[in-house]
């Protein structure tokens, strides 16, 4: 169908205008999908971004399970984007796994965050004394006026 549109000349059609409506809506249909496309992949790269920032926080002592299903602490984190991850216990015996950054599934490690520069705090002669603190100064000084 969408062919036949397509290859029909303007002039061997009764009605010229039919044709530009359809290529107009065509053209509505194609920019709704590269604004579709645009977006997905925004929001992909974003979400890609979060998940690298996660796998360069985890240090020595987070828990981690890979994408295997095997639970345990980091014991190491290697230059070539490894680690090594401790399993078992005392009782069973340890063993210890290298895995590639990537079969990580879950982790309790936390991405670091700026932290935003906060102005310094004024100092209490800068302030002023606070509200409560002068209406029990003014009610002090009151009852001392009335016993006078």
């Amino acid at each position: 169908m969408l062919w036949k549109l397509l290859t029909t000349s303007s002039d061997s059609s009764s009605g010229g205008g039919k044709d530009y409506s359809m290529l107009i809506m065509i053209g509505v249909f194609a920019l709704v999908l590269i604004v579709f496309m645009v977006f997905s992949k925004r929001s992909q790269k974003k979400k890609q971004q979060e998940v690298m920032e996660t796998l360069s926080a985890i240090q020595p002592g987070n828990k981690v399970k890979t994408i295997g299903g095997i639970c345990g602490i980091v014991v190491e984190v290697c230059d070539d984007n490894t680690f090594v991850l401790e399993t078992g216990t005392e009782a069973s015996g340890k063993s210890y796994l290298k895995f590639d950054k990537q079969a990580v599934y879950q982790t309790d490690a936390v991405k670091a965050t700026p932290v935003a520069t906060q102005p310094a705090p004024e100092t209490e002669a800068e302030k002023g004394p606070a509200p409560a603190q002068e209406v029990f100064e003014e009610e002090t000084s009151a009852e001392e006026k009335t016993e006078e």
